[in-house]
């Protein structure tokens, strides 16, 4: 396992993604001064924007069944704890966008190739009531 948000497991046979940028950001608030710089005063965490980016060989690797399963959890606007490999937690995420690109085609149209770039911004933790519930459970229940 690369990474897991949620119950969906990135991995070879799903979406193993070859580049992850993480960006972190900070507020400060400016007021304008006579002579002066502005003053700043700092107003707490902004946002954090994960992006999980690469290609996949759908011979080799997972293909549009793993990225529509990714598309119908940001059809449902949850949030979804998101963990890597070793264990790091790095909190509650919203898919905020995926994008695809399919190139390399057979001749039935099936993409040979496809490149996707997965946008995940971070919400608070304590937005439990934003939680999203594993696929299927509506069913069992």
């Amino acid at each position: 396992m690369m990474m897991a948000l949620g119950m969906f497991v990135f991995g070879l046979r799903s979406v193993p993604y070859q580049e992850l940028q993480r960006q972190l950001a900070w507020r400060h608030a400016s007021t304008a001064r006579v002579g002066l710089r502005p003053a700043r005063q700092y107003l707490g965490k902004d946002d954090e924007t994960i992006t999980l980016s690469g290609v996949l060989l759908p011979q080799l690797t997972g293909g549009p069944a793993s990225l529509a399963e990714l598309e119908t959890m940001g059809d449902e606007g949850a949030a979804w704890p998101l963990l890597d490999g070793e264990g790091h937690i790095y909190g509650l995420y919203v898919i905020e966008s995926l994008q695809t690109t399919a190139s390399l085609f057979f001749s039935d149209g099936t993409a040979r190739r496809i490149e996707f770039s997965l946008v995940l911004k971070r919400i608070d933790d304590d937005a439990i009531d934003q939680l999203g519930t594993p696929p299927h459970a509506e069913r069992a229940a």
